[in-house]
């Protein structure tokens, strides 16, 4: 496990160096769009005066509009070279960074009105995160993340191909997840009330002449049984 965390804040440092929304597809025009509907699906639950914790902040993407909310937010991360640039980029009173080790998180039990964040289970150890994640949310609090779905064709090879995880910047020990077992897994480690829905058809280097209309298809098909299970995110939610 501290080989795995060691290569994921080398990792931080290449992300720093090297641009990480261009890395992570968030800069194009319907990177952009991809990145405000995860907002929303990571931020409408909450609300004034809860307490949340941001996993895998990274450079403060989410983290501005998560404060929006009203919400006292903790943005973590285990690279600080990316909390350096989320601190400089997406700071507010209501907003905290600290350098944590997802697996030994120093915060007390069910401390946490929820718990959410984008693309950063599939670099975890995911029995370990999940009950940590599971030790500091409070009783009836819940966690909400966005992850890559490994039925998908590009994020299949993307996760389990060497040359091409490394051509296109990801971290060596990152995966995706079938979302059967991971619902399995997440009911098995104490959560109740699992939710796991396949999302978003809209490849990032979409052409913006295109973006509105292949995006109105690709929430067609999400609608569309079996084609829909071939998205390639999933939108994770459950309770304590």
């Amino acid at each position: 496990m501290q080989e795995r965390i060691a290569k994921e804040i080398q990792h931080g440092r290449f992300l720093a160096e090297h641009g990480a929304g261009e890395i992570w597809n968030w800069e194009s025009p319907a990177g952009k769009l991809r990145w405000a509907r995860r907002v929303k699906m990571l931020s409408s639950h909450l609300g004034p005066g809860m307490s949340v914790l941001e996993l895998g902040c990274g450079t403060g993407y989410f983290t501005r509009e998560l404060a929006r909310s009203g919400a006292d937010v903790v943005a973590i991360d285990v690279s600080p070279e990316l909390l350096e640039i989320a601190t400089a980029n997406s700071s507010a009173p209501n907003i905290r960074y600290e350098i944590q080790n997802a697996y030994a998180l120093s915060y007390p039990d069910g401390v946490f009105d929820s718990v959410v964040g984008s693309s950063v289970l599939h670099h975890l150890e995911i029995e370990e995160a999940l009950r940590e994640i599971y030790r500091v949310l409070q009783a009836g609090g819940a966690i909400y993340f966005t992850e890559p779905n490994m039925l998908n064709p590009q994020i299949a090879i993307q996760k389990n191909v060497p040359c091409v995880k490394r051509r296109l910047g990801d971290s060596p020990d990152e995966t995706a997840f079938f979302r059967w077992p991971l619902r399995r897994l997440l009911e098995q480690t104490g959560y109740r009330d699992v939710r796991i829905d396949p999302f978003d058809f809209l490849h990032p280097q979409t052409p913006a002449s295109l973006v509105d209309r292949l995006d109105a298809l690709g929430r067609f098909l999400e609608n569309v049984p079996v084609i829909s299970e071939f998205a390639g995110s999933l939108y994770i939610r459950a309770i304590k």
